[in-house]
């Protein structure tokens, strides 16, 4: 007899009270399979993982219907405690899943929901820490944690009573290059020790993947309406059909993008690729739907020349020093990016720059910035996306909330009540909230993470043109392909302080200060640092890429 699939859908679908929706889709995942799910932001990606582990409607009221089965089992007639033996999952937010406080105890509560035998529990816990590289944090608290190392902690949990499901939603969207390998290595381990199904929703497929062969079996691509538009091997995929992939806002390996932005096959390796890719070039912004329009003016702000100063700060989370001696500055007019490892302060600084939380030590000198929240909902303070960008303005900004509304894709979803939204949605709501009040300089934490590519060059574009205005920006990522196509300045974050203030050619061809802050450039960052390229020519390469993600006129 053939072995129970894992996953059996057939004319699944739901609809959300306030508005959205998901599939029909019919789709058969079998035990060991390794799906990559792809889709635009607000395609549903994450509402297909929540209805595979039953959170939709059990936690998260919609209206479902069709037939779902996981492991044979009905997933209608069970609680979502019923199916923990069976699914382990990794959310997209990782602070929403948090139960205790200790981080030994977070891995060992679904082994004790099990009834698993006490004396197992254990030697469990320290094997999930260990796939999950997060032993070092056996011992934390987890409101201490970064985003990055809750996200390890999270996956330790997921893949602690070894499911015959595993569900990852964006799982490596705040992790270092060490936490990326071990979101590689978690799925490898599960499919190869207990023939575990793994679901996954990424985009950082380059570093996700040893090379560019190592790619899922199966890509399941659901458009903008919720529907199924590819389910096979991504070999089966034509220029045509990639194009399209990313015209709906799919991020691709960076052979496969090649091949949808210039027809060539060869992927880095191959010269003439290689070429086309070097003489890439940023068209003049035209009018369109991608087209973002300068930010609004701000000319009557007094106090924007003003530069925001740290001098010698230092700072931390429950008294614990996590920077010390840190000296910068956020200058009108640049974009300046802020990297690191996980747990290296990067929030913790940010939130001390913006006033939210004392320094330790030192001091912070200028006008009090704007902060974008890692996690959007955190700002939230209205019940509509229209009535929460106008939140605390005059009622003569309306034309001005209007226009963030289309710049940003939020016109239709203006109505909508912000929580409601998809993660992605929610971080453009979030980021557009705060240009509308025109402060000096704007802080980002991670502004690029749950956004599909259109909204990621769009948010970034933003930031580019916030700078150009006369703002000062800094934004927080683990995307150095963001960093190095946009930020004009990099503040290196490691080893308890700031490790340099350099630029995005500096910081990829200086290996040693790489190893140190804990990151690894993507290949394609790799070898384009290889070229005898200046800062300018690397940022037009990159954002010609972009370019033709959107579909816009790109000329050699």
């Amino acid at each position: 007899m053939p072995a129970e699939p894992a996953v059996r859908a057939v004319g699944l679908a739901a609809r959300y009270p306030g508005g959205g929706r998901f599939g029909p889709v019919d789709l058969v995942v079998r035990p060991g399979e390794y799906v990559l799910v792809l889709g635009p932001s607000g395609s549903g990606k994450s509402t297909l993982l929540r209805l595979l582990h039953g959170a939709v409607p059990r936690a998260i009221d919609a209206e479902v219907t069709g037939e779902l089965t996981v492991a044979g089992r009905r997933v209608a007639d069970h609680e979502i405690a019923e199916l923990a033996n069976l699914i382990g999952v990794v959310a997209q937010d990782p602070e929403s899943g948090v139960c205790l406080s200790a981080v030994t105890d977070e891995v060992a509560f679904p082994l004790e929901n099990l009834a698993v035998d006490p004396a197992a529990i254990g030697p469990a816990v320290g094997t999930a820490l260990d796939r999950a590289d997060a032993t070092r944090l056996a011992d934390r608290d987890t409101a201490e944690l970064s985003g990055g190392e809750l996200q390890r902690v999270a996956l330790a949990a997921a893949v602690a009573t070894e499911p015959r499901l595993l569900l990852l939603d964006e799982p490596t969207s705040m992790l270092d290059a060490a936490g990326v390998d071990a979101v590689r290595n978690a799925i490898a381990a599960a499919r190869r020790g207990t023939g575990a199904a793994c679901v996954l929703v990424e985009h950082r497929l380059d570093e996700l993947t040893d090379d560019a062969l190592e790619l899922p079996d199966r890509w399941v691509v659901i458009d903008s309406d919720g529907l199924i538009r590819h389910d096979g091997p991504p070999d089966d995929l034509g220029t045509e059909a990639l194009r399209d992939l990313v015209g709906q806002g799919c991020w691709l390996p960076i052979e496969l993008e090649l091949r949808a932005a210039f027809g060539l096959a060869g992927g880095l390796d191959d010269p003439v690729a290689l070429e086309a890719l070097l003489t890439a070039t940023r068209p003049e912004p035209v009018e369109g739907p991608n087209h973002v329009p300068s930010p609004l003016p701000f000319d009557q702000l007094r106090d924007r020349r003003a530069v925001l100063r740290a001098r010698n700060l230092s700072v931390g989370r429950g008294g614990r020093a996590v920077l010390s001696e840190v000296d910068l500055e956020v200058r009108p007019g640049e974009v300046t990016a802020l990297v690191g490892a996980n747990g290296s302060g990067k929030s913790t600084l940010l939130r001390c720059l913006a006033g939210l939380e004392r320094p330790l030590a030192g001091r912070v000198d200028g006008p009090r910035p704007g902060l974008v929240f890692q996690n959007p909902e955190h700002q939230f303070a209205a019940a509509t996306v229209a009535e929460e960008l106008a939140f605390g303005l005059p009622p003569e900004s309306s034309s001005r909330v209007d226009e963030l509304l289309r710049r940003f894709g939020l016109t239709d979803l203006a109505d909508r009540n912000p929580y409601r939204l998809s993660g992605g949605q929610q971080r453009r709501v979030s980021l557009a909230a705060m240009l509308l009040h025109d402060r000096p300089h704007l802080l980002a934490d991670e502004p690029g993470f749950g956004l599909d590519r259109p909204a990621t060059i769009t948010m970034l574009r933003t930031l580019a043109e916030t700078a150009a205005t006369g703002r000062g920006v800094l934004f927080s990522s683990h995307d150095l392909r963001a960093v190095a196509g946009y930020a004009d300045r990099v503040l290196v974050l490691g080893q308890g302080g700031l490790l340099a203030d350099t630029t995005p050619l500096g910081l990829l061809r200086d290996e040693a200060l790489l190893t140190r802050a804990g990151l690894r450039a993507p290949r394609l960052l790799h070898r384009l640092a290889a070229e005898p390229l200046d800062e300018a020519a690397l940022r037009s390469v990159l954002t010609g890429l972009d370019a033709a993600a959107l579909q816009e006129r790109v000329s050699p």
